[in-house]
C-alpha cells in the first residue's frame, strides 16, 4: 500500500512555464495565441464573460488555471444548434456548465410569469440571450457536440434543482436536473 501524499506534492496538470493567460480564451484564435492545441476544461455560461471575481465562471476558471489546467470559456452561446459549443474544440477532461450568476428562469421571467426585457449579466442589458432552464439546454447541446465528453454542472440553478422539485413557471413537479442533463 502506498503512503499518502499531500495534494500539493503532485506535479501541476499543465507546464508552469506557460504561465497564466491574460484572459481565458473564448476562440480558437485566442487559444492559438497562447500556444494551446486544446483546452482541458471548457466552461459554458449563460453570463457574459468578464474576467472579474464578481463573475462566477471567471473565478472558477482562474482557480482551475492556477491548478495547471488549460481553461476555455464559451459565454452566452447560441443554444439553437451545437455548433457554438464546438468553437473551442473537444475538451480533454470535461465541460463545466452553468446558467450563470442567476437562475435562468428568475433571470428571464418576473414573478407574474412575464418575460423580462433586460438581463443584468448581458452586454447592454439585452434580454433573451439565454434559454429557459439553461443548464439543461447547454448540457443537451454539449452532448450533441461531443457525446463522449463528461459534463460537470454547477451554479445556483443546478443546486436548487438537484432533487425533484415544484416548478413555479410550469406549475408542476419536475425531475432532478441531474436526470434531465445526462
Amino acid at each position: 500500500m502506498q503512503s499518502l501524499r499531500h495534494i500539493n506534492s503532485y506535479r501541476p496538470y499543465w507546464a508552469k512555464r506557460f504561465g497564466t493567460a491574460p484572459v481565458l480564451p473564448m476562440s480558437r484564435a485566442e487559444m492559438d495565441a497562447l500556444g494551446w492545441d486544446s483546452c482541458d476544461i471548457i466552461l459554458v455560461t449563460g453570463d457574459a464573460y468578464i474576467d472579474h471575481p464578481s463573475f462566477g465562471m471567471a473565478l472558477v476558471g482562474r482557480l482551475l488555471e492556477a491548478q495547471g489546467f488549460r481553461v476555455g470559456i464559451i459565454a452566452q452561446p447560441d443554444w439553437q444548434s451545437a455548433e457554438p459549443f464546438k468553437k473551442l474544440g473537444k475538451p480533454n477532461l470535461y465541460f463545466g456548465i452553468t446558467a450563470g450568476n442567476m437562475d435562468s428562469m428568475v433571470n428571464r421571467y418576473t414573478a407574474d410569469r412575464k418575460i423580462r426585457s433586460d438581463d443584468a449579466y448581458t452586454p447592454n442589458a439585452e434580454g433573451g440571450k439565454r434559454p429557459d432552464r439553461a443548464v439543461l439546454v447547454y448540457s443537451q447541446r454539449c452532448r450533441e457536440a461531443y457525446p463522449d465528453v463528461p459534463l460537470v454542472i454547477g451554479s445556483i440553478e443546478a443546486s436548487l434543482r438537484r432533487i425533484a422539485h415544484y416548478d413555479y413557471w410550469s406549475d408542476k413537479v419536475r425531475r432532478s436536473v441531474l436526470v434531465d442533463s445526462k
